[in-house]
């Protein structure tokens, strides 16, 4: 289904204490939802792939398969959100390059995020988070609640679970809205996770949505990609790299990037402050990309697989748009690093979504074990291995894609 409906949005703030005038804002918003398309072997060939890189299929008619966690020797878990939420096992037992059939390992309504740390599995739902022993054969054991009272689903309700360097584990909480001041705290934040169920902190405040977070390999900072606010036009608010510091803000729901207003919503009546004394006590965002395109998922690709100059680089999937006329999204984009810095984004794995629609809506990201990166398409129901051309022997694929396709 596609639907382009232009909404003519006005925006009149009445004084607030303290302030000499109104403010006024119009904005156009958009609704575009591309017709949704099989990943047919023809769609498939038209993809835009790095150059020295290969995308093939790793499994196929997953339904929905969204965060990925893997163990080192090679067992994939992925989860499926919703009612009947579950997370499926996928193992390449003949070595072939793609899974066999998959096998349910747990069953949990809205199950999201997934973690896996010795041996130990980690998974969160809206508003609680489990863990279980990983047996043998890769089932899992009993679920052992470690807490049932995170924040409100609301607008964002998929958590994301990820461990740091330090063996540290870090929840995301997204906004129950759009933009408006939470009442609960922990809404929009990332949050530090006793892995005992005793306590957790709140490590980086002033977050919309930031599904998709790592930590870097060499500086071992934290980075994460925040969502954009929605219905501020088509190019705004764009998709923010930050740096998540400890103890720090980063904005949300008044002021965005490098400290840009949001009109809509003014910190004057709830913290007192204009919008330029508030941007003062926030992080800038390091870089930016196109509106609306979705973050979902980053990673920092290690050297195992990868050519050495993608060391320290990152993906990024971006989900694609809905609120945009021209969509956005739809693609992985590599993160360059220069001197240790976030440089640049630049496409990675493109044309997934054209005019007659889209067939792929990339989500997860995690390294396999021989150093291949696995992306997750809850769009057309695929997980995708992207690996380095030079190191990939004749293995046959599932579905490869075509040898002809385009190399961008």
């Amino acid at each position: 289904m596609k639907a382009t409906l232009p909404l003519f949005l006005a925006c009149s703030l009445a004084p607030l204490a303290g302030a000499d005038k109104a403010v006024t804002a119009t904005m156009t918003g958009h609704v575009n939802r591309p017709a949704e398309l099989d990943p047919t072997p023809e769609r498939l060939a038209k993809l835009k792939i790095g150059k020295g890189f290969t995308l093939a299929v790793f499994a196929k008619d997953l339904e929905a398969p969204r965060m990925m966690a893997t163990t080192p020797d090679g067992r994939v878990y992925v989860t499926r959100r919703g009612e009947k939420g579950d997370v499926l096992l996928l193992e390449d037992k003949d070595g072939d390059g793609t899974a066999e059939v998959p096998r349910t390992v747990l069953k949990l309504p809205h199950v999201h995020g997934i973690a896996i740390q010795d041996g130990t599995v980690y998974v969160s739902t809206v508003r609680e988070i489990y863990s279980a022993e990983i047996g043998k054969d890769g089932s899992f054991g009993e679920l052992k609640k470690l807490y049932d009272d995170l924040p409100d689903a609301g607008q964002h309700p998929n958590r994301t679970l990820g461990f740091s360097p330090e063996g540290k584990l870090f929840l995301s909480v997204g906004s129950t809205c759009n933009a408006a001041p939470e009442p609960n705290k922990e809404s929009a934040t990332m949050l530090e996770i006793a892995t005992d169920g005793s306590k957790r902190t709140i490590h980086a405040s002033g977050l919309r949505n930031t599904i998709g977070f790592a930590w870097h390999p060499e500086s071992g900072k934290l980075y994460g990609m925040d969502h954009g606010i929605d219905w501020l036009g088509d190019d705004s608010q764009k998709e923010e790299l930050n740096e998540l510091k400890e103890g720090k803000k980063y904005g949300w729901p008044f002021v965005f990037e490098d400290g840009k207003a949001n009109p809509a919503r003014s910190p004057e009546e709830t913290e007192g402050m204009t919008w330029e004394e508030y941007a003062k006590e926030c992080e800038p965002s390091l870089l930016t990309t196109t509106a609306h395109s979705a973050p979902m998922a980053l990673i920092f690709p290690s050297t195992k697989s990868f050519p050495k100059d993608f060391a320290g680089d990152a993906l990024v999937t971006l989900h694609g748009s809905w609120n945009r006329g021209t969509p956005s999204g739809y693609a992985v984009m590599r993160l360059r690093f220069k001197d240790g810095a976030p440089a640049e984004f630049e496409e990675f794995v493109s044309g997934f979504c054209d005019e007659s629609g889209q067939f792929g809506r990339p989500c997860g990201l995690v390294e396999w074990k021989d150093g291949s990166v696995l992306m997750s398409d809850d769009g057309g129901g695929m997980i995708y291995r992207i690996s380095n051309s030079a190191k990939e022997d004749e293995k046959k694929v599932l579905d490869p894609i075509p040898a002809g396709a385009e190399k961008s």
